[in-house]
């Protein structure tokens, strides 16, 4: 006998931007049947990327960080299981088991489960700190508020946030980057080169290529013998994605939880989404291929909304295609990716990179692929728009200051 649409139940297990934005959307869209949303902490789903900017910075509270009101979850039918962890899933019966004992039947279900810290690989890494979660962010305030030297490992993104969070409290901070430049996984050197002037200018010290081998109650010694001074030690060296449940259920890995163009694992009953989906990806241009798994809020937000519709309306048939753009905030500059740069021969440069206010436009084959913007605000909007509907541009119409992306 067949399920009627009230009778359906979607199970999210994540409390994350990618899980409250699933559950938000399904109501949204109409759906009648039940909604579980399973998260591990304690606290309603809250916004993370204010974690290593407003909120680190004193300028918001852990109040203003919630998605919604506590009334919104009783309002719309969500229940909201908080403290709660999943300890496996049985496919055949579709159940998820919890730590407590309980079981929760689906239909569908959706994997929110996301990332988790990368931990240093070093003697004495206890003494670090980590920021990915609230309970993170609120021990290294304090700890920044307090602190005499910072010390960061990974020059990633959020290691320069942390980096310049620490010297907007006026602390000597100083950066320990293995590799020969700033955020080398996703950004070429000419924005590699602009951050570091940047952190520079404003008193943050580089160690670049400098590899940390242990942390002691002094700072951390380097494997060149060399001791960075500091009585706070952050590491921000990535993360692991989450993929024990979905190994134990049997489901495929890569660097991820493999899903389809639909954002389906191999079992068509089950979903992933958000930072914890290796998903193919249309904007990839990358010589190792078109599958990714992107940390970002738009990845999260739009992959949530694709899987609700698809589960409200099963016989759409279009895949996921979104741009993927992501931004980060450090000092007075903001930052914004429209697309995957991986993969490009060509760079076209709009602007003033002097005066902190530029674009760089890559393409591949002469078709645009990514555009990334400082300070750039229309840049950025008409490229995510020129992306998204395939619009060509060559490289001569990139460089002229006068064009409005947003009007091609």
């Amino acid at each position: 006998m067949q399920t009627s649409a009230a009778e359906t139940s979607v199970v999210i297990v994540g409390g994350g931007q990618a899980g409250l934005e699933a559950a938000a959307a399904l109501r949204s869209q109409k759906f009648a049947g039940s909604i579980t949303l399973i998260c591990a902490e304690p606290h309603a789903p809250y916004q993370r990327p204010p974690l290593s900017k407003d909120f680190l910075l004193g300028e918001h509270e852990a109040d203003r960080l919630t998605f919604r009101e506590p009334s919104y979850f009783d309002k719309h039918n969500i229940a909201l299981l908080l403290n709660a962890k999943v300890e496996r899933i049985d496919r055949d019966s579709q159940r998820v088991h919890l730590a407590d004992g309980r079981t929760v039947a689906y239909h569908y279900l959706i994997l929110a489960v996301g990332a988790r810290n990368r931990p240093l690989p070093i003697k004495g890494a206890e003494r670090a700190l980590y920021l990915r979660s609230l309970e993170e962010a609120i021990a290294l305030r304090k700890r920044i508020a307090n602190a005499k030297h910072v010390a960061v490992i990974g020059g990633g993104f959020i290691g320069l946030e942390v980096a310049a969070a620490a010297r907007h409290y006026g602390k000597p901070v100083t950066v320990i980057e293995t590799l020969p430049r700033l955020m080398a996984r996703a950004v070429p050197a000419v924005l590699a080169d602009f951050f570091l002037d940047l952190h520079r200018r404003n008193g943050v010290e580089i160690r670049m290529p400098g590899a940390a081998a242990e942390i002691d109650e002094n700072g951390v010694m380097l494997t060149d013998g060399t001791h960075v001074a500091a009585d706070l030690v952050v590491a921000g060296i990535g993360v692991i994605p989450e993929t024990s449940l979905a190994k134990d259920a049997g489901l495929a890995l890569g660097n991820g939880i493999v899903v389809d163009p639909f954002l389906q694992t191999g079992d068509p009953r089950i979903y992933a989404i958000g930072d914890c989906a290796e998903h193919p990806c249309r904007h990839a241009h990358s010589d190792s291929g078109n599958r990714v798994r992107l940390e970002s809020v738009q990845n999260a937000v739009d992959q949530a909304k694709f899987v609700a519709m698809r589960i409200v309306k099963p016989d759409s048939s279009a895949p996921y295609r979104d741009v993927p753009w992501f931004w980060t905030n450090q000092f007075d500059v903001r930052f914004q990716m429209a697309g995957l740069s991986a993969g490009q021969d060509q760079q076209v440069v709009r602007g003033s990179i002097a005066g902190a206010k530029f674009s760089v436009f890559y393409f591949k084959a002469g078709e645009l692929i990514a555009v990334d913007s400082i300070n750039r605000l229309a840049d950025h909007m008409g490229a995510r728009k020129l992306l998204a509907a395939g619009t060509a541009i060559t490289p001569e119409q990139a460089a002229d200051e006068a064009l409005d992306l947003r009007k091609i």
